[in-house]
């Protein structure tokens, strides 16, 4: 007990031991500056500079005290991971000696060359000057040596060239609409309101040497090849199994480097496939769990690397077994800490929670297409709809219980599931439904989880920030419209009444409580008007649909160029993707398969020369089998290869068409990668493992 209690205690020094947090704030600065400086995080007004300068030189103090020598504004370009440009804190002295120093003007804005990152036709090369801005809402922390400052990314003309931007653009219109609706029901005391978001991470581990034979998982991520092994995931005995040593010793790591960061993370276990697992956190504020999943990335990497072994964080490193996701729980909360998506145990706490839940079924309806958008990439589109992720047809899952307290506000009629009289909004207690019963199906794309809505589509690779961009941006379109008519109201409760009525009744489509994986449900879908967008290039060009500019643009999240830029950015990395994996494919297949097995079927002549030549009455029939199935598949490989190729070759007449490109990579070299990939997988089963080039799934999945 004693060695327990101190453990604890020990992890509660080390919690956030290297982040620059409220409380150090609070010790290290004067009470006047400490006060401006939180003023400016609760309203997003401009910093004083003087102000700027005494947080500086707290900030590198404290940071040498970490053992920092160097600091950088750490941001988040359109590649979907982090960057860093290091710069050191010492300053020349006359006498030859050096002094550490840091200003308010070097914490407050940064210029690092922004040439090479993707802008999407934003900027020429010759105006590739970029600024990263200080975000004072995401606390700074010390990472290997280096005072990590968190901020947003911008062009020369002031574009947001990266994903924070418009993430913090989204807070804040849900912010100023939520509490529209909010003063309506009388609440007078909350300031803001904050998106919320706890987002689960899956990843693979597999041993470090065998993913340095796989130059496939070295350049893309996944296994261009691969046999099924005898075993997958039949037996479902990896989830929630016991946990392997090393596994064990990694997640042990990885917890205490997170926890130094302040990253919550809280759950760790084994996922359904071989070598599959999963974290996750607590929930916090948006901006700050954006980051925090990207610290997590990071830091799975580096940890696993330091443990021998290897993060996957592709959505499908396996063939024939489950992908990884992130599923993205969502909810609203005041800044007095009321969870806005909480039932609640009052008429008036229910009225609240049903418009809110209401405005966001309408958002999901109404845009259905951004939903599916914000989590394409080609990387998922292997992992959608492929039986172990929910399918590409976006739709809601609320339980039974809160299904049936629809249908009676929608009716009028009683309630029967906890023999509750008839509802009426503003009047009754809603009856405390089971909240299990909110949280069972795997297959429903976007689920009400008893307070808040679990995203489940997002891939495991992508940053978190798109889809939440996206979720705060249509609840808060849609809050709008409820407060533009409700502030207008003569009865509020009879127009909060209607509204709701009128919101179940005509958004009632996108809620779906069955198996999303039945053919069923494809039909169903159809009939109901809902959209299948199954790949990202059916899904992108619907980015830049009217209605999706005009929800950006007005809320002052985009400007229409900006969007148009990610529009771009976005077909350009699908291409870039399966351009890469293609050459890796023809890579591979030309200098380790083809030559592997022929060298496996002259071994094979050789011993069928030898019998006969020592006058054996053997038909070697095994040896005549295996020459004629794989001369005949290696002739298929070869021919495969030079197909792929000339398919890839044919991409140059696209060049000024990224939409084209992106539907002639779907069309004509995924299926060309496919033919190759069968027959390689194919004359895996036959060749001896002696002979075979790289590792198998089995090695991968099972050799930890």
């Amino acid at each position: 007990m004693k060695r327990g209690i101190h453990m604890c205690k020990d992890i509660s020094k080390t919690f956030g031991s290297m982040v620059f947090s409220d409380v150090v704030m609070k010790e290290k600065l004067p009470k006047d500056i400490y006060k401006s400086l939180q003023q400016t995080m609760k309203t997003g007004s401009d910093l004083d500079i003087n102000v700027a300068n005494m947080v500086a030189i707290a900030m590198k103090d404290w940071a040498l005290e970490k053992g920092a020598t160097h600091y950088t504004h750490w941001f988040q370009p359109l590649t979907g991971i982090t960057a860093e440009k290091h710069d050191s804190f010492i300053s020349p002295q006359g006498d030859g000696r050096v002094i550490m120093e840091f200003s308010g003007k070097e914490l407050i804005k940064g210029e690092p060359d922004a040439s090479s990152f993707p802008s999407g036709g934003l900027r020429a090369t010759f105006e590739a000057r970029g600024y990263t801005a200080w975000d004072p809402t995401s606390y700074a922390f010390v990472k290997e040596g280096t005072l990590c400052i968190p901020t947003a990314f911008c062009s020369y003309n002031g574009e947001a060239l990266d994903n924070k931007t418009p993430l913090l653009h989204s807070m804040e219109t849900i912010n100023d609409q939520a509490l529209r609706i909010l003063r309506l029901f009388g609440n007078t005391t909350a300031n803001r309101v904050l998106s919320t978001v706890g987002p689960e991470q899956e990843y693979f581990l597999i041993d470090k040497k065998l993913y340095d034979q796989r130059k496939d998982l070295m350049f893309t991520g996944r296994t261009l090849f691969g046999a099924k092994p005898p075993k997958g995931q039949e037996l479902e005995d990896h989830y929630f199994g016991a946990l392997k040593t090393r596994v064990s010793a990694f997640m042990k790591e990885l917890n205490e480097e997170l926890w130094k960061l302040g990253v919550l993370a809280k759950t760790e276990h084994n996922e359904v496939a071989p070598a599959q697992h999963e974290l996750a956190p607590i929930f916090t504020t948006t901006n700050i769990a954006t980051d925090h999943n990207q610290l997590t990335m990071e830091m799975m990497k580096k940890v696993a690397d330091r443990h021998g072994l290897a993060c996957l964080l592709h959505e499908k490193p396996f063939d024939g077994v489950n992908g990884s996701g992130k599923h993205n729980n969502w909810s609203l909360s005041t800044d007095t800490g009321i969870n806005l998506l909480e039932p609640g145990l009052s008429p008036h706490e229910n009225s609240q929670f049903l418009l809110f839940f209401a405005a966001v079924i309408k958002a999901i309806d109404e845009y259905q297409d951004l939903m599916r958008i914000t989590v394409a990439s080609a990387g998922n589109d292997h992992r959608l709809g492929a039986n172990e992720a929910p399918p590409a047809i976006v739709s809601i899952f609320v339980g039974d219980d809160l299904d049936c307290i629809f249908k009676s506000i929608d009716e009028g009629t009683k309630y029967d599931g906890m023999k509750q009289g008839t509802i009426e909004i503003g009047v009754h207690v809603l009856p405390n439904f089971i909240k299990d019963t909110t949280d069972r199906n795997r297959t429903s794309p976007f689920a009400f989880t008893g307070n808040k809505f679990e995203f489940r589509m997002p891939g495991s690779s992508q940053s978190i920030s798109g889809p939440n961009v996206v979720i705060n941006a249509i609840v808060a379109e849609e809050l709008k419209k409820f407060a533009d008519i409700l502030e207008n109201a003569e009865d509020f409760t009879a127009a909060t009444n209607t509204l709701i009525c009128k919101t179940l009744q005509d958004h009632r489509r996108i809620v779906f409580n069955g198996d999303g994986y039945s053919e069923e449900w494809q039909i169903e879908a159809k009939r109901r008007g809902l959209s299948n967008l199954r790949s990202t290039v059916d899904a992108l060009p619907h980015f830049i649909d009217e209605k999706n500019i005009k929800l950006f643009t007005e809320h002052n999240i985009f400007t229409e160029s900006e969007m148009h830029s990610r529009y771009e950015i976005m077909l350009e990395s699908y291409s870039k993707i399966l351009r890469i994996e293609a050459l890796t494919m023809i890579e591979i297949a030309k200098k380790e398969i083809i030559p592997a097995v022929s060298r496996y079927v002259a071994k094979l002549c050789s011993t069928a020369v030898s019998v006969k030549d020592l006058g054996l009455d053997l038909q070697c029939a095994a040896e005549v089998s295996f020459i004629n199935k794989l001369s005949k598949l290696n002739d298929e490989a070869y021919e495969y290869v030079n197909d792929l190729k000339e398919t890839i070759d044919k991409t140059a007449q696209f060049h000024d068409d990224a939409l084209a490109l992106a539907v002639y990579y779907k069309e004509s070299v995924i299926p060309a990668m496919d033919r190759l990939r069968a027959v390689a997988d194919l004359m895996e089963e036959n060749t001896c493992t002696e002979y075979w080039p790289h590792p198998t799934y089995g090695d991968l999945l099972f050799k930890i």
